[in-house]
């Protein structure tokens, strides 16, 4: 801060001017400029100059960056906000053990105040790690009250975030036609700088593409689809296959995982603008497929990185982009040494990574005039990675190795969105946190209740599940495959 008394410490209303002094900012432009010793100004909700020795106005709040990094909020592209509350419960899971929980048996239970407290969790966790811009894939919207509790919730943070609508207990086309879906998108969703939206749904492979309807409402309600696609024994090239034939592959969709699709699948995504958000701690530990960015990268399809859900695993976007080097150079070395060869040289870089983690965001989302990087005139999104209490923080020789292998969530000490201070020495400013943890308490309980302490406890130490399902978890459909297994 600023030696001035007169500046004062922060409040997340201050209006005034910011500047982070001194740091290494990393603007994430489209040369990558990295700049020592280097100021970021805020005015308002914008960037209003990026360089050294920056004259700032009158009354300008400092926040001394020396020895940290400046860098672009992180963006992550999909995230089921909702299952927040459940936080590590399914740490031993596998994918069907998740589908059996939420989709077929016990994710019905969850009220509208159940994903409000869900949505309220993860948005202010991923402030707290330096996520500015958080896509709710929220697959739990039962009713328009469960939709209005998961916006009430969003709104009430000061991220900026986007609604992917879904409702995995109904088919897509028939929610996507709803007279109360309809109903919600009109009185909600403005499409603000700081609320999107977004359908999210599955395309099963069912040769009679009745996911069509759905795509045919967001058409004409002018919404990007995103979706989960090329994970194992659930989705697969036919659904790519039905979306390309009938004219919904478009720039803007966003294909969630992309871990065990054909060439030709991918060559369709790379041909018609789409991106691939990919959650390699998800695909990793629960099976969709191996991580696809090894894959992704051959066709040059843009990437953008996801935490997929907090009941496994972590909230912040350093996990990502870590999984996410450690798994693809993995790949690549072991494709390497099935040849009999070395592999001399990493083609994917920790710069390219950090790129995924912010513009890349930006771009899956169509946002990259406003947010991604720090540049003149656009929004004010800035993270400060700096922790002088920690021994990992210094020497700070390569930043953008730094930000993917040495820094974590305890490392991020100043958070601006849109102009605005949400996080500053560390510590969340101008949120409720006692609040939220009543709310999630109020959610736990209620679930344990209704569950039984037996099969709560169960549910946290799975075995085999009792409850039989086919080769996909859609249980609005009786479309199977013989892609995997047959039961």
């Amino acid at each position: 801060m600023s030696a001035n008394p007169d500046h004062g410490v922060p409040h997340d209303h201050d209006d005034r001017p910011k500047v982070f002094r001194n740091g290494t900012v990393l603007t994430m432009d489209d040369s990558r400029t990295v700049l020592t010793n280097a100021d970021v100004l805020v005015v308002g909700d914008s960037i209003d100059a990026v360089g050294e020795g920056l004259d700032v106005p009158e009354g300008t709040i400092e926040i001394d960056a020396t020895g940290g990094i400046v860098m672009p909020g992180m963006i992550d592209t999909h995230r089921h906000m909702w299952q927040t509350a459940m936080r590590g419960y399914g740490a031993d899971w596998t994918l069907t053990q998740y589908f059996v929980w939420y989709y077929l048996e016990h994710g019905k239970t969850f009220r509208p105040e159940d994903i409000h407290a869900g949505n309220l969790l993860s948005a202010v966790e991923a402030l707290d790690a330096g996520v500015t811009t958080s896509v709710d894939w929220s697959h739990g919207l039962q009713t328009a009250d469960h939709a209005d509790a998961a916006v009430d919730a969003l709104e009430a943070v000061p991220g900026r975030f986007v609604l992917a609508y879904g409702n995995i207990q109904q088919g897509p086309w028939e929610w996507s036609h709803s007279p109360e879906f309809r109903d919600f998108v009109n009185r909600r969703m403005h499409r603000s700088e700081m609320l999107g939206f977004q359908m999210a749904f599955d395309v099963t492979g069912d040769p009679a593409f009745p996911e069509k309807a759905a795509f045919e409402a967001a058409r004409e309600l002018g919404a990007t689809v995103t979706t989960h696609a090329g994970v194992w024994g659930a989705t697969n090239d036919d659904g790519i296959r039905l979306m390309h034939e009938h004219g919904f592959m478009q720039p803007g969709t966003v294909y969630v995982h992309a871990a065990t699709l054909s060439p030709d699948s991918y060559h369709r995504i790379a041909a018609t603008g789409g991106s691939v958000s990919v959650s390699t701690e998800s695909e990793s530990s629960c099976g969709q497929g191996y991580p696809s960015t090894y894959t992704l990268r051959s066709y040059d399809i843009p990437v953008s990185l996801s935490m997929d859900t907090s009941v496994w695993w972590s909230g912040d976007l350093f996990s990502a982009m870590r999984s996410t080097l450690n798994a693809d150079r993995a790949r690549e070395h072991h494709e390497a040494h099935a040849l009999g060869d070395t592999v001399t040289h990493c083609h994917l870089r920790a710069d390219q990574v950090v790129d995924w983690a912010t513009r890349g965001g930006a771009r899956a989302l169509g946002m990259e005039s406003l947010v991604g990087s720090l540049e003149v005139g656009k929004k004010a999104d800035v993270v400060l990675v700096k922790n002088d209490a920690s021994p990992a923080m210094f020497p700070l020789l390569n930043p953008y190795g730094h930000v993917a292998f040495q820094a974590q969530r305890g490392d991020v000490h100043t958070v601006v969105v849109n102009g605005r201070i949400v996080k500053h020495d560390h510590r969340l400013v101008g949120i409720d946190l006692p609040a939220v943890r009543h709310q999630v308490e109020q959610t736990v309980e209620h679930l344990r209740s209704t569950l039984g302490e037996e099969a709560w406890n169960h549910g946290m130490n799975p075995d085999v599940p009792e409850t039989t399902i086919l080769d996909n978890p859609y249980q609005y459909t009786d479309y199977s495959s013989s892609a995997t297994h047959q039961v």
